[in-house]
């Protein structure tokens, strides 16, 4: 008798994963649980269990997959419009809900519980992998200096957001970006200021 593969109906998929993220923005990880999710979701928990085999499993698969956290790496025609569209992004990925308390639950949860390390590493991975297209346009239209770390860059703008907003608690105002890419960009554009000596 031959097995076949049946994938998993995408709507379906996005109705696990969003009782995924909505239980652990209510509840924390801790609260988070397959049958909490099977409840939410419709979906019967042994079907859940079939293709992630824990909640962390299912967690990482919900951070990377659902639609609330999607983040779609921008083609403005400049390295500098692509990199505030980013940031406008983020600020908006950790300001508004529901993607707001997911994320900050998400994180705070990788602090707590080792076995979500991986979780968070494949989660920034995955959104890099996405974000290097942009600096692939822009080193072929002659952007970014040679040498330049798309990763430091992200982090530097990444962490601008995560601390104004989620640390710091200020609002991301509209001229938030325009400032972060001008100041990050001030030290990895191939024509740097002239010294005023």
């Amino acid at each position: 008798m031959r097995c076949y593969y049946h994938p998993m109906a995408p709507r379906r998929e996005q109705e696990i994963f969003s009782a995924t993220l909505g239980l652990l923005a209510e509840k924390g990880y801790e609260g988070l649980t397959v049958e909490g999710v099977a409840e939410r979701s419709g979906v019967n928990k042994t079907t859940i269990y079939r293709w992630w085999p824990s909640k962390a499993a299912l967690l990482a698969a919900a951070l990377v997959e659902a639609d609330v956290l999607t983040l779609d790496p921008p083609d403005t025609g400049s390295l500098r419009g692509d990199l505030e569209a980013l940031v406008g992004q983020v600020a908006a990925l950790l300001t508004r809900p529901p993607a707001a308390d997911v994320a900050v639950a998400a994180l705070g949860a990788a602090v707590h519980h080792p076995e979500l390390a991986d979780v968070a590493r494949r989660f920034f991975a995955d959104r890099l992998a996405r974000e290097e297209r942009v600096f692939e346009r822009a080193g072929r239209r002659g952007e970014l200096a040679d040498g330049a770390d798309p990763m430091m860059i992200m982090d530097l703008l990444g962490g601008a957001v995560w601390l104004r907003a989620v640390f710091r608690g200020l609002p991301v105002d509209e001229g938030f970006a325009a400032e972060a890419v001008r100041t990050v960009l001030g030290g990895v554009s191939p024509e740097r200021p002239r010294d005023l000596d």
